[in-house]
């Protein structure tokens, strides 16, 4: 047994003469033993049951023999208060007024005046009572009004009994309610019960407590559904007001800072209207009470939570207390029973505090002077004030002792009754992630559940909601709302990172899809089909011109420019695949660079063999010599020239602002668009309209070249192409800027390659017709059949 040092502080009070009448007789204690030290000790034996009987208290019993016990074994030891015999006078008491007046005759030494010079035979400390609110109601008088006697308490736990101004000479050697309520409502966060509801007795003890738990709930994120108060003298319709309100809730987990009167009352109730699967969470003033059995409705309260003071163990008591009156106590196994001894140990340590203060005071010498005249007191006139002055013991600034708890399930034993089984501890003193410890004993719950009761006001939101507040309740009470495409979480939506997207069921944030027009999709593959067959048919046309290069169709138009613009053909039809797969820096720059190169070498080739058939036929006029302006040597400069222009323009292009890949972000909300940033518009525009200057300036030529005799005059099919490649041009513009996302890239393919299959088959195709059905059309005398009879070289 570990001893309390107590060295008790001096109160520096003027002694004045002072009187109370004391009005009636005084009370005789039940239990008293002379001694030249006496302790007073106020217990309640006998309590008053609900149908105004009275009935035998046991454990108070218990603790005035402990009382009795610690004393006699102090007297016994020859290290503590040496030739000094503590004596003891034990009162009971049931009622606050009995209380009171049990107290102030302890301290009035049984004599009618109560004064300075009549209190030889007072007590030096009073140990009691076990109630709270009794306890408030002496400390109040004898403490902060005469300030004549230490008090000790063993039970009473209100956390308003800490405040010294009030009651400046209270200690207890049991923990605060303060801590007690902490650590019920971290044991009530520990199984994740957010929606509670609240009772408690109809007095500071009950008021105070669950004050402190609902302060406490509320810090650990646990909502209080209801909180009432009631007590066992309240008229039965209060009861029953709380009865209904248990039963209209939805909580399923009670907290209850009450006394075993009020619980035993509340569960006999409940019992009765067949209120169950409710889960208690006790205070420690009944969680461990043996007399629960005798209720109707025990059995409501079977799997209950609480804490409790530490088990201990005083050597010889169960001994002692077996050696008293034993035919009077057949069946008191109660009181013989010192398995737990939870609240008898701080009785017991409550004794030694006050001994070893006395005997501190009594051992003092003149290096350890007593009190403010220099002297030590005498043994045989020690005033209680005086115990008071010198203590000093594991008490902290407020007189309550460090918190120290075990967590008790009750559970029925073989015996039939229910005792608290130690489940796990709570010690206030370590660290705040190292306070709450549970044990591997398995845990009986409330109403034979197996597994942890749920208390909840509103069910977890599944992954992919968020809460929704309901109007006018607590916070743990919300309703469950999907998440906005794009955002997770299951309380407040978060919206993912720029390239991240919410699953479908906005638990998770996941890459984006990446788009852009693949070769192993349907349109790509298809754009790529169409792309290799016009390079296929033109490479078909060139070998027919080829082999056919001789003839007077190949010869009349021009063979070389013919063949230059083949090949330009099929650099348009392969330069459309720089635009299918994945876009990268090289790919970027190639694709708009080849197109707007290859086609303005097309364009140029078109625009020679139109310019060769206007100057053909302006030379036929008298006077006229122009093809020596623009004979074979002047059409390849002029395609090499408008070529080299387009050259240079993509050239500054790529240098002052070059395009690049670009992941598109604002287009779709969960798709990410790879595509190619042109880098600079005006790049891209010049490249274009540079094309489309050329090509409006064939179409006019062409225009003009229309009324030209038709077996010679290519020109109807050069206007027709170019008609073709204009009009696709012109509606690529508002297609492409309408166009989402890799559509973009294949409607810029369709018209290239529409543009070219325009070119290849109004120019080209009639010509092989010619040659391979037509055989007798390809002679110089069809073709000239309509024509003036002069022969133009080419």
């Amino acid at each position: 047994m570990v001893l309390l040092r107590l060295l008790l502080f001096i109160l520096l009070l003027e002694k004045g003469n002072s009187a109370c009448q004391l009005q009636g007789l005084a009370q005789p204690p039940e239990l008293t033993q002379d001694g030249d030290l006496v302790i007073g000790g106020i217990f309640s034996f006998l309590f008053v049951t609900f149908i105004n009987n009275y009935s035998f208290n046991f454990r108070e019993f218990q603790f005035a023999q402990t009382m009795i016990f610690a004393i006699n074994e102090i007297n016994k030891n020859p290290h503590m208060l040496s030739n000094v015999k503590l004596g003891y006078k034990i009162y009971d008491n049931c009622g606050t007024m009995d209380i009171l007046r049990a107290a102030l005759t302890l301290l009035s030494g049984l004599n009618r005046e109560l004064g300075e010079d009549s209190c030889t035979e007072t007590v030096q400390a009073i140990l009691g009572h076990s109630g709270s609110s009794p306890t408030i109601a002496f400390a109040q008088v004898v403490g902060r009004y005469l300030y004549i006697s230490m008090q000790i308490s063993h039970f009473a736990t209100c956390a308003c009994l800490s405040n010294r101004k009030e009651y400046p000479t209270f200690f207890r050697t049991i923990p605060s309610d303060y801590y007690q309520s902490r650590a019920l409502a971290k044991l009530v966060k520990h199984f994740g019960w957010s929606w509670v509801g609240a009772l408690a007795v109809d007095n500071e003890y009950g008021f105070s407590g669950i004050a402190a738990f609902i302060q406490a709930a509320k810090e650990y994120g646990v909502c209080i559904e209801y909180s009432e108060a009631f007590s066992s003298s309240d008229p039965p319709n209060r009861l029953q007001r709380i009865i209904e309100i248990i039963k209209q809730s939805t909580s399923k987990v009670i907290m209850a800072f009450m006394s075993h009167r009020e619980i035993k009352l509340l569960a006999t109730e409940l019992y009765k209207h067949n209120i169950t699967g409710l889960q208690w969470i006790g205070s420690d003033a009944w969680i461990t009470d043996h007399s629960l059995t005798d209720s109707e409705g025990h059995k409501i309260l079977v799997g209950s939570l609480g804490f409790t003071s530490p088990k201990a163990k005083i050597s010889g008591l169960e001994k002692y207390l077996k050696q008293l009156y034993p035919s009077q106590f057949p069946d008191s196994q109660f009181f013989t029973d010192v398995s737990e001894l939870r609240f008898t140990d701080n009785v017991y340590k409550s004794v030694y505090a006050v001994a070893h203060a006395l005997d501190m005071l009594i051992k003092c010498d003149n290096n350890q002077l007593s009190f403010s005249n220099g002297s030590c007191t005498d043994p045989k006139n020690i005033n209680p004030w005086q115990v008071s002055d010198w203590e000093r013991v594991y008490f902290n600034k407020n007189g309550d002792t460090p918190a120290r708890y075990e967590l008790v399930n009750l559970q029925f034993t073989i015996r039939g009754t229910m005792e608290g089984r130690t489940i796990g501890i709570f010690d206030a003193s370590l660290p705040e992630r190292n306070q709450f410890i549970m044990n591997n004993i398995r845990v009986v719950w409330g109403s034979g559940l197996t597994e942890v009761p749920v208390s909840v006001c509103s069910e977890m939101c599944l992954p992919g909601t968020h809460k929704v507040l309901q109007k006018g309740k607590p916070v743990c009470c919300y309703d469950c709302i999907p998440c906005p495409e794009g955002e997770i979480n299951s309380i407040h939506c978060a919206k993912c990172p720029p390239e991240y997207w919410s699953n479908k069921q906005r638990d998770a944030c996941i890459p984006k899809e990446v788009e852009f027009l693949a070769y192993d999709e349907i349109l790509g593959l298809v754009l790529v089909l169409f792309s290799l067959l016009g390079v296929f048919l033109t490479m078909v046309t060139t070998l027919v011109f080829y082999c056919h290069r001789e003839t007077p169709v190949v010869r009349a138009n021009n063979s070389e420019l013919s063949f230059l613009l083949l090949f330009s053909l099929t650099l348009c039809f392969l330069c459309s695949l720089t635009f299918i797969g994945r876009p990268t820096k090289l790919s970027c720059m190639l694709r708009h660079t080849a197109f707007g190169i290859t086609f303005v070498l097309c364009i140029s080739c078109v625009l020679g063999k139109t310019i060769v058939v206007l100057m053909a036929f302006r030379a036929t006029l008298p006077g006229t010599n122009v093809m020596k302006w623009f004979g074979p040597l002047q059409q390849r400069l002029s395609v090499l020239v408008f070529t080299f222009i387009q050259v240079l323009i993509c050239i500054l292009w790529l240098t002052i602002n070059p395009p690049f890949p670009f992941r598109n972000l604002l287009l779709y909300k969960d798709i990410i668009i790879l595509e190619c940033d042109t880098g600079t518009a005006v790049g891209f525009c010049a490249v274009l309209g540079y094309i489309g200057l050329l090509a409006i300036s064939c179409f006019a030529i062409a225009f003009l070249s229309r009324k030209l005799p038709d077996n010679f005059n290519e020109a109807k099919f050069i206007t027709f192409s170019m008609l073709i490649f204009c009009a696709v041009w012109i509606t690529f513009i508002p297609a492409y800027i309408s166009s989402p996302g890799k559509f973009t890239v294949a409607v810029e393919i369709f018209a290239i390659l529409a543009s070219s299959f325009g070119l290849l088959f109004c120019i080209f195709m009639p010509k092989c017709y010619i040659i391979l059905f037509r055989p007798e059309q390809n002679t110089k005398k069809h073709i000239m059949g309509k024509t003036s009879n002069y022969d133009i070289q080419y």
